[in-house]
């Protein structure tokens, strides 16, 4: 049965460059879970030759469903019998759903200021990337459009209104996700993963948020820097793509 379902998902989704099987959050996030719940996915990544590019992006298909959002995705890999989270106590889900609201709140307004509102990084780095993979003549849109979904996003995770000029909560943004990775680092400790000896669905989602910014060529790069002096994190992204990512040779 399970073979069956798993032969017939296939996930849409940004693909990968930095050493990274996707530099996108939410793709990396269902990636990695596929990976730790033995879920096969046929990946298809974003390319110059897709018609379009809908805001899904990742998109689950299998069967007749379609669903997007890591949660949703995540939830109907579950009910597939792919699950990652089988062996955790009540009280270790309520840690992972108190962790990923963190990452939420606290290190997602961060990530989208240092890749889409950044200017540095911007024309650098994260305009050209998704320009090079979108299809014409959407090239010249989506960038564009992701930069500014980014900074309404922000804007509305800080509690300010949209007039709010992105500089007056910078300094905010920076702090708390600093804050963010130092919690995840000393809950972390010296373990390979979150909970015990395997990784589960919260590993997938620190994993997906993380080890872009760990591993983006970024001009300007504050908050990468902070990340790498906590050791136990970049190893946790290493550990990661060694064991579960290594034979893809997918990835520049």
């Amino acid at each position: 049965m399970n073979q069956i379902m798993a032969a017939a998902m296939e996930l849409r989704c940004w693909g990968g460059d930095w050493g990274l099987p996707s530099v996108h959050t939410e793709s990396l996030i269902i990636l990695a879970y596929a990976k730790f719940s033995g879920a096969n996915i046929t990946v298809s990544p974003v390319d110059w030759t897709w018609k379009t590019i809908t805001a899904s992006v990742p998109e689950l298909l299998c069967g007749d469903s379609a669903v997007q959002q890591p949660t949703q995705i995540l939830n109907f890999m579950r009910k597939q019998r792919f699950n990652a989270d089988y062996e955790l106590t009540a009280r270790q889900g309520a840690d992972t759903m108190a962790y990923i609201a963190l990452l939420e709140e606290k290190l997602r307004p961060a990530l989208l200021h240092t890749f889409w509102v950044d200017a540095e990084n911007y024309i650098n780095l994260t305009r050209p990337w998704f320009a090079s993979r979108s299809p014409f003549p959407l090239n010249f849109i989506v960038p564009s459009r992701h930069a500014n979904i980014a900074l309404s996003r922000i804007l509305l995770t800080k509690g300010e209104a949209p007039l709010h000029r992105i500089s007056e909560v910078e300094g905010r943004i920076y702090s708390d996700a600093k804050e963010c990775l130092n919690l995840l680092s000393y809950r972390l400790g010296t373990a390979d993963y979150f909970f015990g000896n395997l990784p589960t669905s919260l590993d997938a989602f620190v994993f997906g948020f993380v080890a872009p910014l760990y591993k983006a060529s970024l001009p300007s790069g504050s908050l990468q820097s902070h990340l790498r002096l906590l050791d136990n994190l970049t190893r946790f992204c290493d550990n990661i793509l060694q064991v579960y990512f290594n034979s893809d040779h997918l990835y520049g």
